[in-house]
């Protein structure tokens, strides 16, 4: 199982094809939205599917329920060793949970900048030349939950305070949560407010349209297809993501995906052995990339014919991928990503107190470590009010 996108899955069946080949192991790949790749249960897809893609927050509910059949099997650490030194800023350790090794990163992403060439002479490069656009009209930013709480993250870690990963002592401290609050809210005030239900999906295909005048997205996960000349009317350039702090283009949330085998499967040894192979550095910089995949090896990264074909995609935000930040991966996580990114946007929406937003969002962190947090039973929150 992996997600509906040609990012996604194109490459999964192209590399499928190739495996069959080699081994004459069949696999064949099924699909679900991206909404629904975020939040459906691992648990439910593995006792469905041999081999699933995931994104690192899973990693301690993966544990907890144990869904899937670690890859750190004996005999093949020189193999895991390659793969880790490989890794494109943290992706392979972002799938390291308990001291085991859950899944291999396959696909690689961070919040980017993505901007049209033809519109704008350079991409931004500070966030307050981001501002001087989007009070023009030109600046799309993707809000629709997960992705402000992205965005939140993002802001907080590059003005100098990353957001807590671990601990119930709370997220952020109430000033940079504050400052990060009110950035996101001056900026959703100058875009579409469409941009509320909008992913990233979305909007790289209303900047991709012929008569677009939508010259950036600031802080966006990458997609590379949207970098190839004929995947869409114009294709998109990428670059590091604009500074808020004065740091560089650090802290933007990693996002990608790793390639998994379920602890149900019949076939535990052979989807081992595909994993192993999806992930090594000639397939992901060879027929990986070649399909259409945003490979998650530094050898693709890297590699010239790779950049060439994506308008230099892999060089063009490389820094800021290499600068990201892991979001927690505790059990309990993922339902707090969810109720975290509906009260900022009730926040947003609402034109609500940032110290109240903040407040809760806090509290729905430390709630995340309760017992009670992994059936995701957290206290409701309505317009700023308990």
């Amino acid at each position: 199982m992996t997600w509906s996108h040609p990012r996604g899955y194109d490459p999964m069946v192209a590399c499928s094809a190739l495996w069959k080949d080699k081994t004459g192991v069949s696999i064949e790949w099924e699909r679900r939205s991206l909404q629904d790749f975020e939040s459906f249960p691992v648990e439910e897809l593995a006792r469905a599917y041999d081999l699933i893609v995931i994104d690192h927050p899973h990693v301690g509910q993966i544990t907890a329920e144990k869904c899937l059949a670690p890859l750190d099997v004996p005999g093949r650490e020189a193999e895991r060793e390659a793969l880790a030194r490989a890794s494109v800023g943290r992706s392979y350790p972002s799938y390291t949970w308990q001291g085991r090794q859950w899944a291999f990163p396959i696909d690689a992403a961070t919040q980017v900048q993505a901007w049209r060439s033809d519109l704008i002479g350079a991409a931004p490069t500070i966030w307050t030349e981001v501002l001087q656009l989007a009070e023009q009209g030109r600046v799309l930013l993707p809000l629709r939950p997960p992705h402000s709480l992205m965005c939140f993250y993002t802001l907080a870690a590059d003005l100098g305070r990353p957001c807590a990963v671990d601990g119930p002592g709370g997220l952020v401290d109430g000033e940079t949560g504050g400052t990060a609050f009110e950035m996101l809210r001056e900026i959703a005030a100058l875009v579409d407010p469409a941009c509320l239900t909008m992913d990233p999906i979305a909007v790289f295909e209303r900047m991709a349209e012929p008569l677009s005048t939508i010259a950036c997205a600031p802080l966006i996960y990458g997609y590379v297809p949207y970098a190839v000349r004929g995947f869409r009317p114009h294709p998109i350039a990428f670059a590091d993501m604009p500074v808020a702090g004065g740091d560089g283009p650090v802290g933007s949330a990693m996002g990608g995906t790793g390639i998994a085998v379920s602890a149900f499967s019949a076939e535990r040894e052979a989807a081992i052995d595909f994993a192993y192979w999806i992930a090594s550095g000639d397939v992901q910089r060879g027929p990986y990339a070649t399909a259409g995949g945003q490979p998650g090896h530094a050898a693709a990264w890297e590699d010239n014919a790779v950049n060439a074909a994506t308008g230099n995609f892999y060089r063009a935000t490389r820094a800021t991928l290499e600068g990201a930040w892991v979001r927690p991966r505790h059990d309990g996580y993922m339902a707090f990503q969810q109720h975290a990114s509906d009260r900022l946007n009730e926040g947003l929406a609402g034109k609500h107190d940032a110290r109240r937003v903040v407040a809760d969002i806090n509290r729905l962190f430390r709630e995340s470590f309760a017992p009670v947090a992994a059936a995701g039973q957290f206290t409701a929150t309505k317009g700023g009010k308990k």
